[in-house]
């Protein structure tokens, strides 16, 4: 069951406006992610199984050695995370 109110309505927007915000995907990435887990700890979402995957895999896509600089394969494999979790929002 998807959470409700106004706290998950704008909790859904700003994840939505990360999601769609100019800059480098692997930076929104990251700030969706920082989003999302504020989300679900205050309990204005909740963390559904899918996005529980999503959110691993979006994790596993951004994980760097120290001094690497992320950018085209992890760029790409973010975006299409990013659109699976933004289908997502609306149940959670």
């Amino acid at each position: 069951m998807s959470s409700e109110g106004p706290e998950s309505d704008a909790a859904r927007a700003e994840v939505r406006d990360l999601i769609t915000a100019k800059g480098h995907t692997v930076d929104n990435a990251r700030a969706v992610i920082a989003r999302l887990e504020e989300a679900f700890k205050s309990g204005d979402l909740v963390l559904t199984p899918d996005l529980m995957v999503y959110l691993d895999d979006l994790h596993r896509a951004l994980e760097q050695d120290e001094g690497e600089k992320l950018g085209g394969k992890s760029a790409e494999a973010a975006r299409f995370i990013l659109r699976a979790v933004d289908r997502e929002l609306d149940s959670a």
